[in-house]
C-alpha cells in the first residue's frame, strides 16, 4: 500500500485526548470513499506544512 502524503500536509492534525493524528478537512462522502478506496489519491486539500518557511520570510 502505497503511503499518502498526509503526514507533511498542514491540515494532519494532532489530538491530544484521543492521542492520534487526523485530518482537519471535513471529506464529503464521495471524498471519502475515493481516498479509502485509492492508493494513489491525490487531495485537493493537500497544503504543504513547511515549519522553516517563517523563518525564512522573517530573514
Amino acid at each position: 500500500m502505497k503511503k499518502t502524503a498526509c503526514e507533511s500536509c498542514a491540515n494532519y492534525i494532532y489530538d491530544d485526548e484521543s492521542d492520534c493524528m487526523y485530518c482537519g478537512i471535513n471529506l464529503d462522502e464521495d471524498e471519502m470513499q475515493r481516498f479509502l478506496s485509492s492508493q494513489t489519491y491525490d487531495c485537493p486539500y493537500y497544503d504543504f506544512y513547511d515549519e522553516y518557511g517563517i523563518v525564512r520570510r522573517q530573514n
